[in-house]
């Protein structure tokens, strides 16, 4: 407890020495242990840093190569075209020679500001983001002011990462009519060769003033101008970046994309991002009487917003496009953390990340076939491929099976907001049906008639091969039910294996009837929340007095320092909905805030790790909120709104944009 206290009070003493603008501004004066946030738009992940025009990396999303000869699939760091160079009077700016400076995330805008003055000779700013109208694309936009009159010039370089082969670069003068323009080409094949990646770029500049120049024997190309005092140059680059993955010529595509971009200009660019980003906008979260809860749950959403898209059928990774952790996989993180947010508030993006799993049902089928199941088992680790991905020393790829249920809960939970019959004959109820069929296979009769799950690995990684875990068999029991309601809408008739099983699979209690993690748990440390989500999400135990009893039994059974922190998340939505507000805040609170690093609040997975941004934490924050203070429930009929209170100083919470009907839901303080 003195450990959590310590680091509580050192995040909010950095927190409160930046100056935060308004509720769409994180602001940073202050490079103490800094931790980058990323720009991203669901195809690209940019990473900038503190330095002047640094950026630390690029991810690729769902562009995967191995990472040995006989290593797993992860993710890929891009070609980095992004790197500049600036120099006044022929010398560079570092952070050395630099002074005022500041950066601020503009969540409205999607932006990431930089300014300071440099060397005394001129102020500087730069805005960077990933382009949410061109998804392979990043867009860099750059102003000089000089304060006497200087010689500017700035170097753009491309880096390519260690997990690439030889690279190769070109420089292209393209012309059309009177209109010219220089592209630079950085191309390699991944060191195991799965990918080619070619990154592309342009400097966009206003008019003639602006010299562009290759220079071949440094392999960068520059942009120049001579600036009198008091006068400003703006000029923009432009990088597009793009694999084989998705593309079967990224070369050409590339240099495509950068051309069009030119033609669009920057004045275009921007307004088109702009414009989308105010489209996801619209589902939205309020909160009245707490600034620095709504900038907190408003840097949730927005980077949940970043790390997908629309249209893509991808879905979320458990640190989305901010870095290679855990290989950029794909895990139960997407369907009980990230989605139920963005089902709520983005249908669209839901829609991508639940294709996800119906795109990939033809492998997890091979997946249960070659563990001797019927149906589908879904891999805990899933690549571009669907296939396993998780590491062989890892026990929980052949054992965290809830992941199955998790997947076809989803489908129910998405056909229940949407009542896309079409979807559910075609695309829904077959995964369902898989799911339903691999429980009924996994599942054990036991002497007196009921069922048991045995060797398994649940939601608290600490216990494994054990029998009856909670919440493999609580979604078990789910997802069978939700398959059962769903063969009735498709005009099937659901096997009678199917509500046989889930009538009878076994949750183990105590004596006094608190509910038992497993069927030999004796209250040992455990990694996260596993029998309380009985509670919340999957609402198997609804009794109040049941659900005080787990929560108070289990809440000082996580690991303080190494578990992840939606368990608190779940407790937040849990003590809301029994209509204790200070309870809830207290849960609400450490479900992120020791896990934030300066200075803009980023989440790292746990309170002693260094891997941030994760998602899968942003997921439970929201969900914290939205459905629990909010009080905001799927059900089969649709979207309704339970009692739920407030935390004590809030004044009003206003979920925006919710549900197809992009309805409005207000809960204010009694």
């Amino acid at each position: 407890m003195k450990k959590y206290l310590f680091i509580s009070f050192f995040i909010l003493s950095v927190f409160t020495s930046t100056a935060q603008n308004n509720d769409w501004k994180i602001e940073a004066n202050n490079t103490t242990n800094y931790v980058g946030t990323p720009v991203a738009n669901g195809g690209i992940g940019i990473l900038p840093w503190s330095e002047p025009f640094s950026i630390r990396h690029i991810i690729l999303n769902h562009v995967f190569d191995s990472d040995g000869p006989r290593g797993i699939s992860r993710v890929l760091r891009g070609i980095n075209p992004f790197l500049l160079t600036l120099e006044l009077d022929g010398e560079q700016i570092t952070k050395d020679n630099i002074k005022d400076w500041k950066q601020v995330v503009d969540m409205k805008e999607a932006t990431h500001n930089t300014s300071f003055t440099g060397l005394n000779k001129a102020e500087i700013s730069y805005s960077i983001c990933a382009l949410r109208n061109m998804p392979y694309a990043g867009l860099i936009r750059v102003n000089v002011k000089a304060l006497n009159n200087l010689s500017l010039k700035v170097i753009q370089t491309m880096e390519v990462p260690d997990e690439y082969g030889k690279p190769t670069s070109v420089f292209k003068t393209m012309q059309d009519g009177t209109s010219r323009q220089l592209v630079f080409q950085t191309s390699a094949p991944s060191a195991q060769g799965a990918q080619h990646v070619s990154a592309s770029s342009s400097f966009l500049c206003p008019d003639s003033t602006y010299t562009i120049q290759a220079n071949k024997k440094d392999n960068n190309m520059y942009v120049e101008k001579q600036l009198k005092k008091g006068e400003t140059a703006t000029f923009a680059l432009v990088a597009v970046i793009c694999s084989t993955r998705d593309f079967s010529d990224p070369y050409g595509e590339s240099e495509r994309q950068v051309v069009y971009a030119k033609h669009e200009g920057t004045q275009r660019l921007i307004s088109s991002h702009r414009c989308l980003w105010n489209e996801l906008w619209e589902g939205d979260i309020v909160i009245k009487g707490d600034k620095e809860a709504q900038r907190d749950v408003r840097f949730a959403l927005y980077n949940l917003y970043s790390f997908c898209r629309a249209g893509s059928r991808l879905s979320i990774s458990p640190m989305g496009l901010s870095a290679q952790g855990y290989n950029g996989h794909i895990f139960w993180d997407t369907e009980i953390w990230m989605f139920p947010p963005m089902l709520l508030l983005n249908g669209e993006i839901a829609e991508s990340m639940i294709n996800y799993r119906t795109d990939r049902l033809d492998a997890a089928r091979k997946k249960a076939y070659i563990h001797g199941y019927k149906g589908a088992m879904f891999p805990w680790e899933s690549d571009d491929s669907g296939n396993e991905a998780t590491p062989t020393w890892a026990l929980t790829g052949p054992f965290e099976h809830h992941i199955t249920a998790d997947v076809a809960i989803a489908c129910w939970a998405y056909y229940s907001i949407t009542k896309d019959k079409k979807w559910l004959i075609e695309k829904g109820y077959p995964l369902m049906k898989e799911a339903a069929d691999f429980w009924v296979s996994r599942a054990e009769k036991n002497e007196d008639g009921t069922y048991s799950i045995c060797n398994v690995v649940g939601a608290n990684e600490y216990a494994d091969g054990v029998t009856d875990n909670a919440f493999t068999n609580g979604s078990a029991i789910r997802a069978l039910q939700d398959a059962t309601k769903a063969a009735a809408i498709c005009g099937e008739k659901a096997p009678k294996a199917w509500s046989e099983v889930y009538k009878s699979l076994r949750i183990h209690s105590f004596d006094d009837g608190t509910t038992r993690e497993h069927k030999d748990y004796q209250g040992i440390m455990i990694k996260q929340a596993d029998a309380n989500l009985l509670g919340y999400p999957l609402g198997i135990i609804s009794d109040p007095t049941t659900l005080r009893k787990d929560l108070a039994y289990y809440a000082d059974k996580i690991d303080p320092e190494n578990g992840p922190a939606m368990s608190y998340s779940v407790f937040c939505v849990q003590y809301a909905r029994l209509g204790e507000a200070e309870k809830a805040y207290e849960m609400y609170k450490k479900s992120f805030e020791p896990n934030q690093r300066p200075p803009f609040g980023v989440i790292a997975e746990t309170a002693t790790s260094q891997n941030p941004y994760f998602a899968t934490g942003a997921g439970g924050l929201l969900q914290a909120v939205i459905n629990g203070f909010g009080g905001i429930q799927i059900t089969d009929k649709g979207i309704i709104q339970l009692p739920s209170v407030l935390p004590p100083h809030w004044k009003k919470l206003i979920i925006k944009g919710v549900g197809p009907d992009r309805r409005t839901f207000i809960k204010e303080q009694k």
